[in-house]
């Protein structure tokens, strides 16, 4: 137990900026755990954003207004790693040359046309469904939406998906989710969804089982790009797997 509660305050400390200290010792083993808690970080964002958007609507803010305040609130409470990520993660596909050159694009500091055309449209998409949600009064679509971009990080560090050279992070978290935990993290995205979801009671799975399959090919593509995982895609991932779910879902409202 001590272990599980010791993956939990890491997956926080790294996920969010609550003030929780994880462990002070770090080795695999324990960054293992930390991704697959990542869920009940995403749990706590998008119970924290639900409830900004509440707010944000009740005080009389039109759609769009509510929607553009929860993507600034959700930058802020992950300190913009997973949209810095999406920008890299944009740019190093968007060059030319060998997985040595992605990696160097990736780690230049700036964003690139690419990058800041992935921030404009993959941000635009959450906050324009987010605020059609709210409108709506469908708060456990946007909860639902933040959680499960963690949800796909599970399976974004499956067996067999080796970290990228130099990749810091990577290292830590890449290979190391087994068939359990990602086939428990998924049932339990599916049933949840059904619950969360707007419209028909099989349209939350079926999004659920599309989004895991899009994401499971696009972290295996960019594994290939880049000659293995690094923590850009894996915030690229969360991301877009928000972004499809908030639109999926603001839909059907």
């Amino acid at each position: 137990m001590r272990r599980v509660l010791g993956g939990v305050a890491l997956a926080l400390s790294w996920l969010t900026v609550a003030p929780v200290k994880g462990p002070h010792e770090v080795d695999r083993a324990v960054a293992g755990r930390a991704i697959g808690a990542a869920p009940v970080a995403g749990v706590f964002l998008g119970a924290a954003t639900t409830a900004v958007a509440w707010v944000a609507s009740t005080a009389g803010a039109s759609e769009g207004i509510v929607g553009f305040v929860c993507i600034g609130f959700l930058a802020v409470a992950t300190r913009g790693m997973h949209i810095d990520g999406l920008a890299d993660t944009a740019d190093g596909l968007g060059c030319y040359g060998s997985p040595e050159r992605a990696r160097e694009v990736m780690k230049s500091g700036g964003a690139g046309p690419f990058g800041v055309t992935a921030l404009i449209v993959v941000l635009a998409l959450q906050a324009v469904a987010i605020g059609i949600l709210a409108e709506a009064d469908s708060w456990a679509a946007i909860g639902f939406a933040v959680a499960f971009g963690r949800v796909a990080v599970v399976p974004a560090c499956r067996r067999g998906l080796h970290a990228a050279e130099g990749s810091r992070f990577g290292a830590l978290v890449a290979d190391t989710q087994g068939p359990v935990a990602i086939g428990a993290w998924s049932l339990i995205a599916m049933a949840a969804s059904v619950v969360c979801m707007p419209g028909s009671l099989w349209l939350g799975p079926v999004t659920v089982g599309v989004a895991l399959a899009l994401a499971w090919w696009f972290v295996k593509h960019c594994a290939t790009r880049f000659g293995g995982l690094n923590g850009d895609v894996l915030g690229a991932t969360t991301e877009g797997c928000v972004a499809l779910l908030a639109v999926v879902a603001a839909c059907t409202v």
